[in-house]
């Protein structure tokens, strides 16, 4: 699935993923979101395209404004993945447990 690499790839940066946290607070503009960093404003606009072409964020034109706005829709995918990664993991190690307890033939 390329669009999870994408994402998964863009939430490798710390900065990308303090940005993505902010955002789970509520929508910001850039200049927002720089504040905190003490990064020019040019450098988290590089963040935010990043989150934007992964899929993670979105903008809106508001007159002058250009909010950026977390897609929780995203997010819930990454964690579906996850999950699913989780619980194959737990059902291969009780399979494990099951073997070395009870001497069960795992499948």
């Amino acid at each position: 699935m390329p669009e999870l690499d994408t994402a998964f790839a863009a939430l490798g940066d710390p900065v990308r993923r303090a940005l993505v946290t902010r955002l789970s607070r509520g929508d910001a503009t850039v200049g927002e979101l720089a504040e905190p960093f003490g990064l020019t404003q040019q450098a988290i606009s590089h963040h935010i395209g990043v989150l934007r072409r992964s899929g993670l964020i979105e903008q809106r034109r508001e007159g002058t404004r250009r909010p950026c706005r977390l897609r929780v829709d995203r997010l819930s995918q990454l964690g579906t993945w996850i999950d699913e990664q989780r619980q194959a993991w737990d059902d291969r190690l009780d399979t494990l447990d099951r073997h070395l307890t009870d001497g069960e033939t795992p499948r």
